[in-house]
């Protein structure tokens, strides 16, 4: 048997017909299974005169007449009780789906449909303009009159196995059971993905993930999006993704809530978690101390190189925070800093206090952000420390984190 392949557009409310000529009634939906990576047809909904009827998709004859498809099922059997179904114009035509391979989210116009000898399977969705067209009937006609001017209606096709191919609870978006695709994305993309899709839907993706990758994602959402999804999501849930987070993005973010829910979720956070968020969150907008992060790599002047690497090896920070290592003494004052270079060169043995630039250039928690910009521009900075009236280290601000308040906030300092 050849393959034909056809749009669900040209076969749904097409009359079925039986063996003895009589109409069963009219294709209003195919059921396909979702157990299986390429999804076949196993049951079909039937607009009948006695109602909509579900049969199993079962001796079914798809033909071509005179351009149009005829249907013809030789022994209709009722289906009950199926599981792990889709219903193709029901859960998937005109709904949003996402384009994993584009990191976007699209619209379902149509969908192609193969007939093989093991059945009829959907192999991909459409997305283009031509999807549109040809349900409205003008897709033929208007091809004959582009050919004329040599013009042509290009098409746009997602295959199936490169969308999220499962529907929540019937509703605006496919996903996919295990979310393993998304898992791949870079937190941006996702974050990018949950903002174009309906609050549910994106509630939904988000909830999906671990923790630590939630907290990625939330990172990179615009405040709009973080505030909406922060007062939909339960307060324990929301408060465990908020932990994974640095202090000073937390803060950030809270600014942008009501002070009720801001109290609620800090008293979810654990003790500490909470504790740095409130000391970031009581600093003025203008102070530098409302930019600084609490993460940092600070060691005291008495350890060895050798005793400094391995401590590095065991907390494994993030590559944005060692930009610098500071060096403290046993009352956590800011003595100096050494790079990763200055440990990889030196002697085991070298106590750090050796090897250390004691004339590292530094910032006050209360001076402004604007005198902190000169300062970084004039050194040529990627992070500088941050410590109080006495000299003990508070935090670090990243260059990163310099830019990214300009940018967002449009002025010369600001809190995001």
């Amino acid at each position: 048997m050849p393959i034909l392949s056809l749009y669900l557009s040209r076969i749904l409310g097409n009359k079925i017909l039986l063996k003895n000529g009589e109409i069963l009634g009219k294709l209003k939906d195919i059921g396909v299974s979702t157990a299986l990576t390429h999804p076949i047809a196993i049951s079909m909904l039937v607009k009948t005169k006695s109602g909509v009827k579900e049969y199993k998709w079962e001796n079914i004859k798809i033909t071509k007449k005179f351009g149009q498809y005829e249907l013809m099922c030789t022994n209709p059997v009722e289906a009950h009780n199926l599981k792990d179904i889709l219903y193709l114009s029901k859960n998937v035509l005109d709904k949003q789906i996402i384009d994993v391979n584009g990191r976007k989210v699209v619209r379902v116009n149509d969908i192609r449909l193969a007939l093989l000898d093991k059945g009829l399977f959907a192999i991909a969705v459409d997305i283009g303009i031509e999807g549109i067209l040809r349900r409205l009937g003008f897709a033929k006609p208007l091809k004959k009159i582009l050919k004329r001017f040599g013009k042509t209606i290009s098409s746009k096709f997602i295959l199936w196995e490169d969308i999220e191919t499962i529907t929540r609870s019937r509703e605006n978006i496919m996903l996919s059971k295990t979310y393993h695709k998304l898992a791949t994305l870079h937190p941006s993309d996702l974050a990018d993905i949950i903002e174009d899709l309906d609050l549910k839907a994106g509630i939904d993706i988000f909830s999906s993930l671990e923790h630590g990758r939630a907290a990625d994602v939330l990172e990179e959402m615009e405040t709009d999006t973080q505030r909406s999804i922060l007062n939909e999501l339960p307060v324990s849930k929301a408060a465990d993704i908020l932990e994974e987070m640095p202090a000073d993005e937390v803060a950030d973010i809270l600014d942008d809530l009501n002070e009720e829910k801001v109290e609620e979720l800090l008293n979810e956070m654990e003790n500490n978690a909470s504790l740095e968020v409130r000391e970031l969150m009581e600093y003025p907008e203008y102070a530098v101390g409302s930019l600084m992060t609490t993460d940092f790599v600070a060691f005291e002047n008495t350890l060895s190189v050798e005793e400094a690497i391995r401590e590095l090896r065991l907390l494994k920070p993030d590559e944005d925070i060692i930009y610098y290592i500071y060096i403290v003494d046993e009352s956590n004052r800011l003595l100096g800093a050494v790079t990763l270079r200055d440990l990889v060169i030196s002697e085991p043995n070298t106590p750090l206090n050796e090897i250390m630039n004691k004339d590292i250039i530094y910032a006050r928690d209360m001076d402004s952000i604007k005198s902190l910009i000169k300062t970084v521009t004039k050194y040529n900075l990627v992070a500088i420390p941050v410590v109080d009236e006495d000299m003990k280290l508070l935090g670090t601000v990243l260059i990163n984190d310099i830019i990214y308040e300009l940018m967002r906030s449009g002025k010369t300092f600001a809190r995001r």
